[in-house]
């Protein structure tokens, strides 16, 4: 994950809060990769993870002049993403089956004429096994797992894309690798 340069991107906030949308658009260029990312693991579904990334983009720039600090512009980004992303899980009624059917195919498909089925077939598994592990865990400590080991993102953002201490979000993390360690070696 690459680092971001919280000066330059708090200048452009500011310029964007100035009604400059080239600045704007420089924003949703440097950050759209991790947020549509992001939206594609949470909502486990491609088409989804689109309507999100336009929602929450909308949402930023209606509500760009109420962010008081600009170096806070990545966390504040992350906390919309994750209440969109939340509302649309919600209205979502069977994000596994839609999922399992783009999986299956993946597991089908051999693009390398040199691999090995066998091995091949036992990582898709078990990536699989991943996932419905993680389907089962509490819905906060599924979210901080995610945001932590699928997007890199670092304690603070996540505490502060979820509003809840650092704390929590280390005691979440520990307590959903418990669990997903005694769920996959079961």
């Amino acid at each position: 994950m690459k680092e971001w340069d919280i000066p330059y991107i708090a200048g452009l906030v500011k310029k964007a809060q100035q009604n400059n949308s080239d600045a704007f658009a420089e924003l949703y260029a440097l950050t759209y990769n991790k947020v549509y990312n992001y939206a594609r693991h949470y909502l486990h579904n491609d088409f989804l993870a689109q309507d999100a990334l336009q929602e929450i983009y909308i949402s930023a720039l209606k509500n760009i002049n109420s962010l008081n600090d600009p170096t806070l512009f990545i966390a504040w980004l992350n906390r919309i993403s994750f209440h969109i992303c939340y509302d649309m899980g919600k209205n979502q009624k069977n994000t596994a089956d839609s999922s399992a059917d783009a999986e299956l195919l993946e597991i089908v498909e051999d693009e390398h004429i040199y691999s090995n089925p066998e091995e091949n077939y036992q990582k898709k598994d078990e990536h699989l096994r991943l996932k419905e592990a993680l389907n089962q865990l509490p819905f906060q400590e599924r979210q901080v797992i995610i945001m932590r080991f699928y997007n890199d993102m670092k304690l603070e953002e996540i505490a502060a894309a979820c509003g809840i201490s650092r704390s929590t979000v280390k005691r979440l993390l520990a307590s959903g690798e418990n669990t997903l360690k005694r769920i996959m070696n079961s």
